[in-house]
């Protein structure tokens, strides 16, 4: 079968490409709804470092989407299922280290073709079926929801069991879906969300409080927290946390930094924190999320707040169109309606 691939050739420029697939023990999916990552925006404005770019251009990108199933032939499918694509695609398996930790693992426009493709061919464990009556356009984007919960788990997991208050640093869309989900993972504990913008603080109605980073009562501590604002102000951020954390908390970093980041050792040790990363998820993180579709629907109603923008493709100047709007938006995502 041919294929047409829309791969970044260099910053800001996407070009057509036909490829051959082979179609032997895999699905066939035509994406439907691809969501914009800040990820795919470092690709597409090129700011990785010039030796990265060259590495990995040309490229497809977004690991964000989902699409119908239009042929099967594992016999997992039936036509028309609608599925979450997950990027992470290991070539091995370790009884110790999750698929998303694996060094051999290849991961979907980040070193190999992302979902801006006619048609995306899958092997069957890297799909999901949703739901039939899901949020499309929210559920987009279930690869980010999917990394929150792949954090939160690992935290119920390793932080000790007195969880009063659970603090989430970062006011952007990680830090929306991340603050979502711990209400309900754990019902019973506070939820405080700190942020630079009262704005976007304005839209987490569903926490227990809100506070602008530079306004903290001085009394306030939290068991538990997650860094979630990534890049330059990921060491003020990291700095606050480990201040107003209680001894033997657990901190949970997400966010994304091109850059080193220091942090205070020193009270790190001194409160005996656990300190730990979370990079992507894996398929159990997809299964665990569409579980909290079904059970929680308000969750996806939470979720439509931050849909920004949702824009048809049916062009490849659409596509740029997209990408610039994307990057001119502060907060929430961009959803793409797939009609290449």
């Amino acid at each position: 079968m041919i294929n047409t691939v829309y791969r970044l050739i260099s910053p800001k420029l996407i070009e057509e490409f036909y490829d051959e697939v082979d179609l032997e023990n895999k699905v066939i999916v035509r994406p439907t709804h691809l969501s914009i990552c800040q990820a795919d925006q470092r690709y597409f404005n090129g700011v990785r470092d010039p030796e990265t770019l060259a590495e990995k251009l040309p490229m497809a990108l977004i690991h964000e989407g989902i699409g119908e199933v239009i042929k099967d032939n594992t016999g997992n499918f039936e036509i028309g299922d609608l599925v979450v694509i997950i990027p992470n695609t290991p070539t091995e398996e370790d009884d110790i280290i999750a698929e998303n930790y694996l060094r051999s693992s290849k991961f979907r426009a980040s070193g190999f073709d992302g979902f801006m493709q006619d048609y995306v061919v899958s092997s069957p464990d890297r799909l999901v079926k949703l739901p039939n009556n899901v949020n499309k356009e929210v559920a987009s984007f279930t690869e980010l929801i999917s990394v929150s919960v792949h954090a939160i788990t690992r935290l119920s997991e390793v932080s000790h069991k007195r969880k009063n208050t659970i603090g989430v640093w970062g006011d952007g869309n990680l830090g929306y879906i991340t603050s979502i989900l711990l209400k309900i993972c754990f019902p019973d504990s506070k939820v405080i969300v700190f942020g630079k913008s009262g704005e976007k603080l304005n839209l987490f109605s569903f926490a227990d409080e809100t506070f602008k980073i530079n306004e903290v009562p001085d009394d306030l501590k939290v068991d538990h927290a997650f860094e979630c604002v990534g890049g330059r102000g990921s060491q003020s951020a990291i700095d606050q946390m480990i201040d107003l954390i209680c001894p033997e908390g657990t901190i949970s970093l997400l966010g994304v930094s091109e850059y080193p980041v220091p942090m205070n050792t020193r009270m790190i040790l001194e409160k005996g924190l656990f300190v730990f990363g979370t990079s992507r998820s894996g398929r159990k993180d997809f299964i665990k999320t569409i579980s909290i579709f079904e059970e929680h629907p308000k969750v996806l109603k939470y979720l439509e707040n931050i849909i920004n923008d949702t824009i048809e493709i049916k062009t490849l100047d659409d596509i740029n169109f997209a990408f610039e709007r994307d990057f001119a938006s502060s907060f929430g995502k961009t959803v793409l309606i797939w009609n290449k």
